[in-house]
């Protein structure tokens, strides 16, 4: 822990450094150089200091990607605040869970979120603050309301003789002090708040910059198409690249493969981060048409000539993503086995890694020169990884993490917290792998049951199911994946479809309009595109647990 610089001196020297930069762009939108970012932190602290926020209070942030989303979280962090990222996809309900659990005093909200949600559901919030322009949605503060309406008069009389570099100061962190709380859902139930100190956040920036950071230079071009409001998005295509003195482009709307396969062309990113199945649509859609034809396929198996056919193939692919990055990197999940090994065949510069929240989230990475197909990398600097097995390179264990990036716990949840961090320090995951004598980790299944939606949001069956299963003549259900669509496959009553006199029509009668009422309580990212009839009970454990992997491929 000696080693631990303060994190908000990073976000201090990248914006005196790059003073007159470009630093944050909304696609086809608004930029912010990075002496306008500090303009906008200073202002939100003035508001900030009137509302009466204290080092430690807590901010909630819900809003889709954008410039200035991303200047509130700085501004939240360099006041000494707690940051609360929110997804903007949540449900009103599931926003309330969160801003109330975190205790939250204030609330940066988006243009969509701000129509959805009712104030009077979250008595403790002193404001709520509209992201586009830092107006107040709602102020039950006399002062707050003062310095919103006084704003720049106050900003000039602090400043004034304008504001300059010199006058950039930010709250000095301690190395355990509480930086983020990120939860992992929005459902009361479920939900946990990782709670993530200002030296996980440290390692992992620390990382980035010592293994990305030498791979392309400074006012490079980055974009952004993962959720900020998950630590994966946050801390590789967000803090890392913005201390970097790079300049970011914000998809402001639900990235598409057609909208991000046109950003990459524009914007020319020079790294690109992503979730598999981003590429993978891109490669399917933008790659296969164009090479899998008969003419291709014989030079591709001519030896003279196919060394000159891969390059060239290689090239329409960094094309597609620009034709600038030095690599693109997944996470998350798996990448299907016919793109990796594709995109291998032609040299193409893909890798992948593995995290958690808990650990703010990286713990296994490697180049992609390093890169070894089937596995998510070597363990991270600062961080130990064992695999606890008596045979680690053959039998499969569960990986456990250790060091810098771990969490502090779950916010006001001691046992779940105890049930993954041991005595010694330990996370344990809940991933099972196998590692190799040199240390590249190979995920070989999941003991937790988390989904991955499209565009990197975590989904977690449970919490469906638990709704499903309310729901008329379900008995059992369980949530399952196919490509990136979600289907239910229930287990129906049928003796009460049977005292009714229904057949099965009937019954899928019954099961489409439970899936239109379900979808109506969820995100767009969790909906239910299908429901399939189970017929006889699943199969359980002697807790009365479903196995699920006997079902995981049943589509």
């Amino acid at each position: 822990m000696n080693t631990y610089r303060n994190f908000n001196s990073y976000i201090e020297n990248s914006i005196i450094s790059n003073w007159h930069l470009d630093a944050l762009t909304d696609y086809k939108g608004i930029t912010l150089q990075y002496h306008d970012v500090a303009r906008k932190i200073e202002k939100l602290h003035i508001l900030f200091e009137h509302s009466g926020l204290k080092k430690g209070d807590k901010i909630g942030l819900c809003g889709r990607n954008s410039a200035h989303w991303a200047v509130a979280f700085f501004a939240t962090l360099t006041y000494g605040a707690v940051a609360v990222p929110i997804q903007n996809e949540f449900k009103p309900e599931q926003i309330y869970n969160i801003v109330n659990h975190s205790e939250a005093k204030l609330l940066f909200v988006g243009d969509f979120v701000a129509k959805e949600i009712d104030p009077l559901q979250m008595p403790g919030l002193e404001g709520i603050i509209n992201i586009p322009d830092y107006s107040l949605m709602l102020s039950r503060s006399a002062d707050l309301t003062y310095a919103r309406e006084h704003l720049n008069e106050i900003f000039g009389r602090r400043f004034p003789r304008c504001f300059r570099a010199e006058d950039v100061h930010y709250h000095e962190a301690e190395s355990e002090e509480l930086a983020i709380i990120n939860y992992t859902s929005g459902t009361t139930g479920f939900s946990k708040g990782v709670m993530l100190p200002y030296r996980a956040i440290w390692g992992n920036l620390d990382f980035c910059l010592d293994v990305l950071g030498t791979k392309f230079p400074t006012a490079s071009n980055i974009l952004s198409i993962l959720p900020m409001a998950h630590m994966y998005g946050m801390m590789v295509e967000f803090i890392f690249p913005f201390v970097h003195g790079c300049h970011l482009f914000f998809l402001t709307r639900l990235p598409s493969p057609a909208i991000i396969a046109q950003a990459f062309s524009e914007v020319k990113p020079a790294v690109v981060i992503s979730v598999p199945l981003v590429v993978d649509k891109i490669i399917r859609k933008h790659i296969f048409p164009r090479i899998q034809n008969n003419k291709v396929k014989l030079l591709w198996n001519m030896p003279v000539i196919n060394k000159k056919v891969k390059e060239r193939i290689c090239q329409i692919v960094m094309d597609v993503f620009g034709g600038n990055a030095y690599e693109v990197m997944t996470g998350g999940a798996a990448l299907n086995q016919e793109i990796e090994q594709f995109l291998k065949s032609i040299d193409f510069p893909i890798t992948s890694g593995y995290g958690a929240t808990e650990c703010a989230p990286l713990i296994t990475y490697s180049d992609w020169k390093d890169f070894i197909p089937g596995s998510c990398g070597t363990p991270v600097k600062h961080m130990e990884v064992k695999i606890l097995s008596p045979d680690p390179e053959n039998i499969p264990g569960e990986i456990v993490a250790r060091g810098i990036n771990v969490m502090l716990g779950y916010y006001k949840n001691p046992e779940a917290t105890a049930e993954v961090l041991d005595k010694d320090g330990w996370y344990h995951s809940g991933d099972l792998a196998t590692m190799s004598a040199d240390g590249h980790v190979f995920i070989r299944g999941r003991i937790k049951n988390m989904l991955l939606g499209a565009n990197g949001q975590n989904v977690y069956p449970e919490e469906i199911e638990d709704k499903l299963n309310s729901m008329a003549m379900v008995n059992e259900s369980l949530i399952l994946q196919k490509g990136d669509k979600l289907v239910a496959l229930v287990y129906p009553d049928f003796e009460e479809a049977k005292s009714m006199g229904f057949n099965e029509a009937d019954i899928m009668e019954v099961m489409e309009q439970n899936r239109k009422e379900l979808n109506a309580q969820l995100p767009p990212f969790c909906t239910i595109s299908a429901m399939k009839i189970h017929k006889e009970e699943f199969a359980k454990t002697p807790k009365k647990s479903i196995k699920r992997y006997l079902y995981k491929d049943m589509l």
